[in-house]
């Protein structure tokens, strides 16, 4: 019984301390006055490109990807589209619906979102929640996602999303997002 119960604690511990949780122990507020300051409405607006990298639960790379965007926002509301091509020849279109509060608070919707986006932006940084249902092609599931964002000093994005299923990291994803010159 002691032997159970000793294992059953380092799993736990394993689960939440193991590879990833670092991840998960970032606070926007860390990126309070830190600069460049990330405004989405800025960052996100006009032609980009997003070019990233999809890692399985082992760590290893799962999927690549390039995407074309285009942001346009009128004051606080806008719409993102997200065009996909996957190293596999798969292609994925999503757009996004965004509003951008005085304070900074983000909310929002895209079709293979289940519910709302929820996030905030703080000094050079956004963090993002949201859950999304997976294609059919990919399983059909739906993951519980967090974005984070950083704006650097060359007005490229950094992306980093950790994606779970049952509280378990089940995918990562690193792009980066940029202005289409």
């Amino acid at each position: 019984m002691k032997l159970l119960l000793v294992f059953a604690v380092l799993l736990v511990v394993v689960l939440l301390w193991g590879p990833g949780s670092g991840f998960r122990l970032n606070r926007l507020q860390d990126f309070a006055g830190t600069s460049p300051k990330l405004d989405i409405r800025e960052a996100m607006a006009g032609r980009m490109i997003s070019e990233g990298v999809i890692y399985g639960p082992s760590g290893k790379v799962a999927s690549r990807f390039v995407a074309e965007m285009q942001g346009d926002w009128t004051s606080n509301s806008g719409e993102i589209g997200e065009s996909f091509v996957y190293d596999t020849g798969n292609t994925q279109e999503r757009r996004w619906t965004l509003t951008v509060s005085d304070d900074g608070k983000i909310t929002g919707t895209a079709p293979d979102i289940v519910g709302k986006v929820e996030g905030q932006q703080m000094g050079s940084a956004a963090r993002l929640t949201y859950r999304i249902r997976l294609t059919e092609e990919a399983g059909g599931h739906v993951l519980s996602v967090t974005d984070w964002l950083y704006l650097m000093d060359n007005g490229t994005l950094m992306n980093r999303s950790q994606m779970r299923k049952f509280g378990i990291t089940v995918a990562e994803l690193i792009a980066t997002i940029r202005p289409v010159e």
